[in-house]
Parts: C-alpha cells; sequence; structure tokens
C-alpha cells in the first residue's frame, strides 16, 4: 500500500459515495487508476465492504440501541478477542487503549434482547476478563 492508496482509503472513509472521477480529481489521478487500486484493494482484504453510518440521532430514532463495553483481556489473548469481535454484527468498531482496559468496544443493536445477547457472547470470548458497558442516551453536538 502506498501514499496514493492511504490517500484513496481516507476520502472514502469520510464519504464511501464519492464517484470514480471526483475520487481521481482529488488525487490527481485517472479515472482509470483510481477504479484499478480499488479493484485492488477490494480483491486483497483490504476494503472489506462498504457500510452506511447514521448520525446517532437517526440510530435512535430508529429505534436502536447504542452502548459502549470496556473489555480487560487475560494474557496475550487480545489477538484472538479481536478476531471474535469482528464476526459480531452488533460490534461497530473496536479501539485499543490504555489503562485498565484494553479495549473500548461500540455496539449497536436493535433491542434490549439482543443487546443483551450480544453482551453474553462478548463474556463468554475465551480471553475477555472483565467488561463494563455503558448505554449511550443521548449524544450531543459540540
Amino acid at each position: 500500500m502506498d501514499d496514493t492508496d492511504r490517500k484513496l482509503i481516507a476520502l472514502l472513509r469520510d464519504n464511501a459515495r464519492l464517484p470514480v472521477a471526483t475520487l481521481a480529481a482529488l488525487l490527481k489521478v485517472s479515472r482509470g487508476t483510481v477504479q484499478n487500486r480499488l479493484d485492488r484493494l477490494q480483491a486483497s482484504g483490504v476494503i472489506q465492504g462498504f457500510t452506511l453510518r447514521l448520525m446517532p440521532e437517526a440510530e435512535a430514532e430508529a429505534g436502536r440501541i447504542r452502548a459502549i463495553t470496556l473489555i480487560e483481556v487475560a494474557g496475550e489473548r487480545t489477538e484472538a478477542v479481536l478476531r471474535s469481535l469482528r464476526g459480531m454484527a452488533e460490534v461497530s468498531a473496536v479501539h485499543s487503549t490504555n489503562g485498565r482496559w484494553d479495549l473500548v468496544v461500540e455496539l449497536t443493536t436493535g433491542t434490549l434482547e439482543g443487546f443483551d445477547a450480544a453482551l453474553q457472547r462478548i463474556r463468554q470470548i475465551r480471553g475477555v476478563a472483565a467488561t463494563e458497558t455503558s448505554l449511550l442516551l443521548t449524544t450531543h453536538k459540540i
């Protein structure tokens, strides 16, 4: 991966719906170059898909339950725990951190029952030593 790939990924992270022609103009390369890079990044698994991100208000309006789960990982199990979390549809992001907690997980579910089931699955992952979860009630604009 080179600087152009990294810039392309950054542009797509900001807006994955940008047309190839716009991406090409922003990167100062041809449309064919952008398309070839996109194809290569997808084929190699660097780009695994394109997702929809809703603003927090829309998530709440849609009846979605959002939470932050803090995870303490036992021993050298971080990579295994990350692999398990990546396979969960309810997990929207995972962050490594310092301090008492090793991972910060963003969860989104459609129901409280689904939320409870997701938490139970997280707690059963081998290597998860402890968790602490907080529901996100309101997101404030700053």
